[in-house]
């Protein structure tokens, strides 16, 4: 999963496996290590209408829907997007990028703008 992070604004990308994940177990988290302590962040299934998200200790926890998730799951829908107070979030899958990169895109969705 990738977070992005621009001041009052957090998107997270997911490829395929976490978003099947997502919607099997209801939750999918990625965590970046620090010297003194892990940066933790993940999406969790919530009975919720609307997406939220929560800053615990290290933790930001993105709270999704059931509903959205299976549309994200079952459906060609790319993401979503909500509010929590000033924060803007969106969640959305990972697509192959159009330019070169040295990262794994194995797992991404197919780019619709790639044409092979």
């Amino acid at each position: 999963m990738k977070i992005r992070i621009k001041d009052n604004s957090i998107r997270l990308r997911l490829t395929q496996s976490e978003v099947s994940e997502l919607g099997k177990n209801g939750i999918v988290s990625s965590v970046t290590q620090f010297v003194d302590r892990p940066f933790i962040y993940e999406i969790k299934k919530t009975d919720d209408d609307e997406l939220s998200a929560v800053f615990i200790e290290n933790r930001i926890v993105m709270k999704i829907p059931e509903t959205m998730i299976e549309e994200l799951v079952s459906t060609d829908k790319v993401g979503f997007d909500g509010q929590t107070g000033l924060v803007k979030l969106l969640v959305e899958k990972d697509f192959v990028c159009i330019d070169n990169t040295l990262e794994d895109q194995s797992d991404n969705y197919p780019n619709p703008n790639l044409t092979c």
